[in-house]
């Protein structure tokens, strides 16, 4: 705001301006900088009036300068409360050991500054207790403190903060966690701010290394992995009570799907339900293909399921001499992670990306496999009887079923219906009562 923060200055230093004035000077600036428009509003046009009552018109006039340039910057500022309190909006996102905080300050009412701060090395703590600490930074070396802080979870030490910010700004302070309605929006909003800002700074850690995506180095530290699973393919069974009974494998090369190597299996050696033979059957099928044709192995194979389902496809791997291929099983209950030779299962953090991209791979299989189980299941009911009679086509079939309206109907239709009705010729039409006379409806 040119009028008041851009001021000439008067010379304090060579006596030119008095302590007083100066001082007065220095507040209001202190004053605009920290959103308090509508007090500084007031005060300027108390100083007006008492610079026009002692007929310094000079100066009342400068000071009307002023206020009009802070009209024009209030006007200019949108509204998002309208009980006008003094607020500090806080949300943070965390990925890994990364994390961003994003606060909005509103003050009147209007948000008049956002600022965001990243965060290092936060280990595994959640959203509250990453965000408590900050607070307790933030307002130790802020002494602008509002009457109310939003924040986007709960936090346990809500009270205390509230204690000491009160104790320290000498007015009640409240952390407040909106559930509903625009405060609400208001913190989502901060929300969204912070997992943009995180994405962009993880994307900018990721060019620098350029080489693996950082979701690919966060599953290599947490499975511990000989090397970053660049190449990962995951199997899944689909079935119903075994009927048409299929597999997925889908493959994601650097974090991301490469659809071109997505392979679709139809299981020929089990109808029963066994997804434990099922995916001994599909793990030796591809695996054995790869070593025939001196083809790449995966950095990391996945199953979906849990010890059974992993226990099955290590002991096609060690079949194949391929003992020392990575391989782990992932249930969906817990999302829990299995590793041969381990009793217990692993849990990896909630907020680690490296579980995130299993279970983006691992959902990503059980879609390709319903939507390949769908398709046979539906071919499969189309199918119809007369499909089954030497001679009889899709074209025939269509028409046979156009004239007489069903296969019961075609069934019981004579030698020459047959042929003057559908057109059939004379052998065909000796098949299809031939058909019927052994396989009756």
């Amino acid at each position: 705001m040119p009028g008041l923060l851009h001021q000439k200055c008067k010379g304090p230093c060579q006596g030119l301006q008095s302590k007083e004035d100066y001082a007065q000077m220095i507040e209001q600036v202190r004053k605009f900088l920290r959103g308090k428009t509508d007090e500084l509003s007031k005060e300027l046009k108390r100083q007006m009036a008492d610079l026009a009552a002692r007929m310094e018109f000079e100066e009342a006039a400068l000071v009307r300068d002023r206020l009009k340039a802070l009209e024009q910057y209030r006007n200019n500022q949108k509204i998002v409360q309208g009980d006008f309190k003094d607020r500090d909006v806080f949300a943070i996102a965390l990925e890994d050991q990364d994390a961003c905080t994003v606060v909005f300050k509103i003050r009147e009412g209007k948000i008049i500054g956002k600022q965001h701060f990243y965060l290092k090395q936060v280990g595994w703590k959640n959203d509250a207790e990453v965000l408590e600490e900050f607070l307790n930074q933030y307002y130790f070396s802020n002494q602008d403190r509002p009457q109310e802080i939003f924040v986007q979870t709960a936090l346990e030490s809500a009270p205390a903060l509230e204690s000491w910010l009160t104790r320290e700004s000498g007015r009640r302070v409240h952390v407040v966690t909106p559930q509903r309605g625009e405060k609400h929006k208001l913190v989502q909003m901060a929300v969204k701010n912070a997992r943009f800002l995180l994405d962009e700074l993880q994307l900018q850690k990721m060019k620098k290394e350029q080489t693996v995506h950082f979701t690919v180095l966060a599953l290599h530290r947490d499975l511990n992995l000989p090397k970053p699973p660049l190449i990962i393919e995951c199997f899944d069974i689909s079935n119903i009570q075994g009927s048409d009974a299929v597999a997925s494998m889908v493959c994601f090369e650097n974090g991301k799907p490469k659809k071109s190597e997505y392979r679709r299996f139809k299981i020929n050696t089990k109808q029963t339900p066994d997804d434990f033979a099922m995916m001994r059957e599909v793990i030796g099928r591809r695996y054995r293909r790869l070593l025939d044709e001196k083809k790449r192995l995966p950095d990391l194979i996945v199953v979906d399921g849990g010890k059974g389902q992993l226990s099955s496809a290590v002991q096609v791997l060690k079949q194949l001499g391929l003992e020392d291929q990575p391989v782990i099983g992932l249930a969906k209950r817990l999302e829990e992670v299995f590793v041969p030779g381990e009793k217990e299962s692993r849990i990896l953090p909630e907020k680690s990306s490296g579980l995130r991209l299993l279970q983006q791979i691992r959902d990503e299989a059980h879609r390709f496999a319903v939507t390949f189980h769908r398709k046979r299941r539906s071919k499969r009911t189309l199918h119809s009887t007369l499909d089954d009679i030497p001679g009889v086509g899709p074209t025939r079939r269509q028409k046979l079923l156009r004239m007489f309206g069903s296969v019961k109907n075609v069934a019981a239709a004579s030698k020459h219906e047959l042929m003057s009705k559908a057109g059939l010729p004379e052998k065909v039409a000796e098949a299809v009562k031939e058909f019927f006379e052994k396989n009756p409806l």
